[in-house]
């Protein structure tokens, strides 16, 4: 019996391989080093769904078939307001994305990849006090999400790296998200169901989570020369270092070293606060240093979240929206895997082991 399914394989899939022990992360046959930064989100979502719906249409067709998905989004659901003004931004775009009906169709499945990149920014500016902006179907899908942000076309770079962002974290093996993905579409609930399902999931603390808290590690720790005693303090707490760690990887994360090229473009000189990354490099550094004194045994280096909370942060998102732009980019992964569960698999019902009392054992 295994308490936390580690190394159990429930599935046979086409769609990613994670090797912990090598660090390396293959989407559908094409290495991370390969795709991040070099394919845009709209042809990884080609690459990721196809074969998985039969009018799936080729790469020029699919961009602007999800530019129209946006509109649609955006007609559907922020035109006639959104609910939840009050709810935390996740759960606001959850009470949002609920209206979809469900299916398992591709209309349906690119309104439900385009939802979150539409309903993020204009949750985020209905906070604001500003009024949602609509998007533009022929603007590229990373971009468009920018402009919906801040009302302006964004700078090629910011545009650049929020594309590296989604197609990076796009997908991750049977993470705790993409499981519940497939558990909820192997009852034959649709898709809409599948991604709610998938989003409660990432909300989790101990899933994604963690991008805004490495921000609040890094304003505590602030100059690079107090970053060792603050971290020492930390651990001393029993603290954890967010951004550090992974439940599968044993060695550095392949996400972290995309993410943190795309950031390093991003911080160009004059372009951004180049101190903030420069704190980071150091508080990297430091870290990495300290967990490998105090904790040989393990290999504890960092993690996507790490470079992600400074991207995030540098594309002008506030962190409490950070889980919504992981779903951004995720959506398009447990779409898919809901399809090959739908296609492939079968009804997922594990077995449990009863350890309560029993009434033949009652005095």
């Amino acid at each position: 019996m295994n308490n936390g399914l580690d190394d159990v394989i429930a599935t046979e899939t086409v769609m990613s391989d994670v090797d912990g022990l090598a660090g390396r992360l293959v989407i559908r046959g094409h290495s991370l080093d390969d795709l991040a930064g070099h394919v845009g989100y709209e042809e990884l979502v080609g690459i990721l769904l196809d074969g998985f719906f039969e009018d799936l249409p080729g790469p020029k067709e699919l961009a602007p078939r999800l530019g129209m998905a946006r509109r649609e989004v955006f007609e559907m659901l922020v035109s006639e307001g959104l609910p939840g003004a009050n709810l935390p931004a996740t759960e606001a775009l959850r009470a949002a994305m609920a209206r979809l009906a469900d299916g398992e169709d591709l209309a349906l499945a690119l309104r439900l990849i385009a939802a979150p990149a539409v309903l993020t920014p204009a949750i985020i500016r209905q906070r604001r006090g500003e009024a949602a902006v609509a998007p533009d179907p022929k603007a590229g899908h990373a971009a468009d999400m920018l402009r919906m942000l801040h009302g302006a076309v964004p700078r090629l770079e910011a545009a650049a790296a929020l594309d590296t962002y989604l197609v990076t974290v796009s997908d991750h093996g049977l993470n705790a998200s993409t499981f519940t993905a497939r558990v909820v579409a192997s009852t034959q609930a649709g898709l809409t169901s599948a991604v709610l399902a998938a989003l409660s999931a990432l909300k989790g603390p101990l899933h994604g989570g963690a991008p805004g808290p490495v921000l609040d590690m890094l304003d505590g720790i602030a100059a690079a020369q107090t970053a060792e005693a603050w971290l020492e303090a930390a651990l001393d707490r029993g603290d954890r270092l967010m951004g550090f760690g992974h439940r599968v990887y044993r060695v550095r994360d392949p996400r972290a070293e995309a993410l943190k090229r795309a950031v390093t473009a991003l911080f160009g000189p004059g372009r951004n606060d180049t101190g903030r990354l420069a704190l980071a490099e150091h508080v990297e550094a430091a870290a990495t240093s300290i967990l490998a004194r105090r904790k040989p045994d393990g290999s504890l280096q960092i993690n996507v979240e790490f470079y992600t909370a400074l991207l995030l942060e540098a594309l002008g998102f506030p962190r409490e929206s950070f889980t919504s732009v992981f779903a951004a980019g995720r959506v398009v992964g447990w779409v898919g895997h809901a399809r090959e569960q739908v296609l492939y698999g079968r009804l997922i019902r594990p077995q449990s082991r009863y350890v309560g009392p029993r009434p033949d054992q009652a005095a």
